[in-house]
């Protein structure tokens, strides 16, 4: 039978929509859009920084970053990533999800601003330094994601909680786009004062001594929103649920609730008491009582991430090189170093602005009224069909006549990925575990999506080069083709919706319904969890 709830709890589960969401939303959204500015950027500097430090002369082609360099440049901050995600995932269920909360945002602030920085300006120093500092910037982003999610959640009330949740991670769509913004404009003004002809006119003059500014400026430029929010994290109250049902201090969530809420709130002392001593909620995470209630629906929250993130961080990262392909973007002999990332940068803020973007909210608009399990498996149905539909005639598409309908269909997959399940891979791990394991089990699925970003980021480089080893970029070995990968990761979005039949549906039911803390009959709550949505 369901115990009845700690006042504090319901309050907040049906609380009327407030200026304290909005706030909340801000506050945990700026981080997000931190995140993902610090993450995606980096894909808009690595062909000037092949150019800058990795120049051959009498090369008919313009420098890249070798294999290994280039993988670690751009994977490195993913591999931090998933570490801060356990670590800090599993220190926001001991500590509290507040105390913790500051220590991300700091590690981020720093780290964006020592990216731009290197000891030395020999090659093997400024990568060294790079890899280093984004290591670092990556643990403290990894930190963002359970504790950004698990705040917003137990703050949330019942009817509209997945799109508050789902509005802190949209703002991962704003950094993105910003990132491209930001070097726009930094490329635009550095190629207007320091014009220079393109390498195939002169290969030296083509990348200007000044373009070393250039991915710096962009790269520290993602400190500044962090770093504004930082006052107004550290002013946030620990969540109610932490304070009640982890800390066991119901005094001190009545009167933190009560003053956001703006409400009079009983403190209820004794009813925690009697939940702080039932020995049915206080099982471990590797546990058997864990196993049989939630095993399921963590390995169907590890899974889909898992797989979403190889498909995702995919297209992200290397759509420079899709455009490459396809001839959106010129052949880099035809452009100077500056002007290559102006171009770059201009083909991925049109793909966030007209798919990324919209989708994130299309996401928010509707996950609460057709629910997290049908956004999901149609996000990752549409994934797959545009992947095929891109892959299978993909010579059709290279040609110049058709480009634009590759653009678009390449837009679409963005599009469905986060009107799908980019959006409730996210929601959803906040939402299905006890409050004592939340943080942790939240961590735990976006490291496993992490791990799947790392596969995306690594795997792809080198499977998307050429099959022809005269068409491979310089050190690289024959891959199977951009067509070929296409042809992988639709496999892989195909698998990603057969395993959101393993996730359960949250919608419109409170976080200690789902979790199972609200029973006190053993034999009713095994029957209450369906692991398919009905």
């Amino acid at each position: 039978m369901p115990r009845e709830q700690l006042q504090v709890l319901n309050a907040l589960d049906t609380a009327k929509t407030q200026l304290y969401h909005f706030t909340a939303i801000v506050i945990a959204g700026m981080g997000f859009f931190t995140d993902a500015y610090d993450l995606f950027a980096i894909s808009l500097c690595t062909k000037l920084l092949g150019r800058i430090y990795y120049h051959v002369e009498g090369a008919a082609k313009p420098g890249t970053l070798p294999p290994g360099v280039n993988s670690s440049v751009t994977g490195v901050a993913l591999v931090g990533t998933l570490a801060g995600q356990l670590f800090f995932g599993w220190l926001g269920d001991k500590m509290g999800r507040k105390k913790v909360y500051g220590m991300t945002l700091a590690i981020m602030v720093i780290c964006s601003l020592a990216s731009g920085f290197s000891f030395g300006r020999e090659r093997r120093s400024v990568m060294a330094c790079l890899c280093f500092f984004r290591f670092w910037l990556g643990f403290g982003i990894g930190g963002d994601y359970p504790l950004s999610a698990t705040i917003m959640s137990e703050y949330a009330n019942k009817k509209t909680r997945g799109a508050f949740i789902a509005a802190v991670f949209a703002m991962q769509g704003f950094g993105i786009l910003t990132s491209g913004i930001v070097a726009l404009v930094v490329s635009a003004s550095f190629d207007h004062a320091f014009s220079a002809p393109s390498y195939a006119t002169n290969a030296i003059l083509s990348t200007p001594l000044q373009a070393d500014y250039v991915w710096r400026i962009i790269l520290m430029f993602g400190a500044i929103p962090a770093a504004l929010t930082y006052y107004w994290r550290m002013k946030m109250p620990e969540t109610a649920r932490y304070t009640a049902l982890v800390a066991k201090n119901a005094k001190q969530a009545a009167s933190d609730m009560a003053r956001v809420l703006q409400v009079d709130i009983e403190a209820e002392e004794q009813k925690v008491e009697v939940i702080s001593q039932d020995t049915r909620n206080s099982f471990g995470l590797f546990s058997k009582a864990f196993l049989r209630r939630h095993g399921l629906h963590l390995l169907g929250t590890t899974s889909t991430w898992f797989l979403l993130d190889i498909a995702f961080y995919s297209q992200n990262l290397f759509q420079k090189d899709v455009f490459s392909a396809i001839g959106w973007i010129p052949p880099a002999a035809k452009m100077n170093a500056i002007g290559e990332v102006f171009r770059v940068a201009r083909a991925q803020t049109l793909i966030a602005l007209c798919s990324t973007v919209p989708g994130y909210w299309f996401t928010v608009a509707f996950i609460d009224i057709i629910g997290r399990f049908a956004i999901q498996l149609m996000g990752f149905f549409f994934m797959t069909v545009f992947m095929f539909a891109l892959a299978i005639p993909y010579h059709h598409w290279t040609l110049h006549d058709n480009r634009i309908g590759f653009i678009i269909m390449y837009s679409l997959t963005f599009f469905f990925a986060n009107f799908g399940p980019n959006a409730t891979t996210f929601v959803v791990p906040a939402e299905i575990f006890p409050a004592r394991l939340r943080s942790t089990c939240h961590g735990i699925s976006a490291a496993a999506g992490k791990a799947g970003a790392i596969v995306g980021a690594y795997g792809f480089l080198y499977a998307s080069q050429s099959s022809d080893p005269k068409k491979t970029d310089a050190g690289y070995p024959p891959g199977i083709g951009i067509r070929n990968s296409l042809i992988v990761l639709g496999v892989v979005n195909f698998l990603g919706m057969v395993c959101t039949f393993l996730v359960p549906e949250p919608n419109g039911k409170s976080l200690e319904e789902m979790s199972g803390e609200d029973e006190e009959d053993e034999v009713e709550q095994t029957t209450t969890h369906r692991t398919v949505p009905v």
